[in-house]
């Protein structure tokens, strides 16, 4: 513990933003690096606690209290081994988790935790400046194929640990480039997809080869895939969304924000898309349904494209701005939160469902919609609230509801209740060689519960693929 008063006489200080009025001009990342000083007097104030819940928060388990201390003096190069330890891409956690770490922060119980996302952004940042994250070779080659299906962060933080293993690793993507939601889901205000190019060309330096635009479970098939290989994962992610089965759904201008999203990302990439294929906000008043990451998403990136007017609205009731005694610490904090893109200028309406799209000649004008309220734990309108909201753009962004299953299907592989590929603690499903790993086994989750996870399947493969489990007739 580098500085024993630093909780006490350093004040918490948020990430520094550009003005909105600046960063709706672009698609830069919106937020910037600290100076140094400020940098090593943040780290200053974890307290390295006995019992650090910092770690419970974490699904990755950093070593938190350990590279904030290396921080304070001024360490970088320690701090950076010290969080790839555990974490395969800090450099993308640091700018789009929700930071669990810091809602189990026990300065969190004054509401002032460390700034343990910004610190370790800043770790990841000084690595990649200095080259501190050259490939890392395999000492022996085991000569074992692996296959993983999906590049998402699930997808490549498993290909990687099984690389440095020594197996020859394969990772086969259905878009025409590597990265899954990393590079077609994330707004490059939150991510510039430079940083997911370069751990990509690391990767590749390891020894991971990838395949972009393989449709697997048709070429090639799931069967062809399983027998030319000694293990395949599966890591396509929660791709199917929301949907809502409401009258007026199939006018034009109601729109999956998943579609939105990736459309807006290749024209960043240099993509041109074809006249009248297009999604656009500019010039529109957008409705968004949804009130997470990916509505907030939309918001701001349909406040980039010069929406007229952007209205977000969310089913559940409007959440506390603190915590209910029902919500005690350590756990994460029910409460309302603020993303950059609401600062940038959105409405905001909360207990509101939508009874109807309405348009004329087939194209959308209008919602109509009603308030509700909670009762015997289900949304009952009120009488008399009904309302429209007049709109040429709604984005469906109300979440996923599972794994696209024909490969699963093809393979066999037993599914749960809620349709998600059954797998045990090391991955393994029923069906024997074949993995599951991220969004596809457990359902729609957080990116740093995705790298988690393809690290957990990594060693349930090479465990495998080693005959660790042949004792037990695996």
């Amino acid at each position: 513990m580098g500085d024993p008063r630093g909780f006490l006489d350093v004040a918490r200080r948020h990430d520094v933003h550009r003005p909105p009025e600046e960063r709706v001009a672009d698609y830069a990342e919106f937020t910037s690096e600290p100076p140094e000083a400020e940098l090593r007097a943040q780290a200053s104030r974890c307290m390295e606690c006995g019992i650090p819940f910092c770690h419970k928060g974490c699904p990755l388990g950093n070593l938190i209290p350990e590279w904030n201390d290396l921080v304070h003096q001024g360490r970088h190069d320690a701090a950076a081994r010290r969080l790839l330890e555990t974490n395969n891409f800090p450099e993308v956690t640091g700018r789009v988790c929700p930071a669990p770490c810091e809602a189990s922060c026990v300065l969190n119980l004054q509401g002032a935790p460390v700034t343990i996302k910004s610190i370790e952004r800043s770790i990841a940042t000084h690595a990649a400046a200095a080259g501190w994250l050259p490939p890392v070779a395999p000492s022996v080659r085991t000569g074992k194929r692996v296959a993983i299906v999906g590049s998402g962060p699930a997808g490549l933080a498993c290909a990687q640990q099984l690389a440095r293993s020594g197996h020859d690793v394969t990772v086969l993507e259905r878009d025409d480039r590597i990265g899954g939601l990393l590079r077609y889901g994330i707004p490059d205000f939150k991510m510039e997809k430079g940083i997911l190019d370069a751990r990509i060309a690391q990767m590749q330096a390891e020894g991971v080869r990838f395949l972009t635009g393989q449709s697997v479970g048709k070429d090639p098939t799931g069967e062809s895939l399983v027998s030319a290989h000694d293990a395949v994962v599966l890591a396509g992610g929660a791709r199917r969304s929301r949907d809502v089965a409401i009258e007026g759904r199939e006018l034009q201008g109601v729109v999956f924000a998943m579609d939105f999203l990736t459309q807006q990302n290749r024209r960043i990439a240099g993509d041109v898309i074809r006249e009248g294929e297009g999604v656009l906000a500019t010039g529109k008043r957008v409705v968004v349904l949804g009130g997470g990451d990916t509505g907030s998403d939309c918001v701001g990136t349909s406040i980039r494209q010069g929406a007229a007017l952007v209205t977000q609205l969310e089913l559940m009731p409007k959440p506390p701005l603190t915590r209910v005694p029902a919500n005690p610490w350590p756990e994460w904090p029910l409460v309302l939160r603020t993303s950059s893109s609401h600062d940038e200028g959105a409405e905001r309406d909360w207990a509101v469902s939508t009874c109807a799209f309405r348009g004329e000649a087939g194209v959308l004008t209008h919602i109509e919609a009603v308030r509700v309220r909670m009762e015997g734990g289900k949304m009952v309108p009120l009488a008399g609230s009904t309302f429209r909201i007049p709109c040429e753009l709604v984005l469906l962004a109300m979440g996923f509801v599972g794994c696209e299953t024909d490969l699963v299907r093809e393979l066999g592989a037993e599914t749960d209740a809620r349709g998600n590929v059954r797998s045990d603690a090391s991955g393994r499903t029923s069906v024997r060689g074949v993995f599951a790993a991220g969004d596809m086994s457990r359902g729609q989750s957080l990116v740093v519960w995705a790298i988690a996870d393809g690290r957990r399947v990594a060693a349930g493969v090479d465990a495998y693929l080693r005959g660790a489990f042949l004792a037990i007739g695996a």
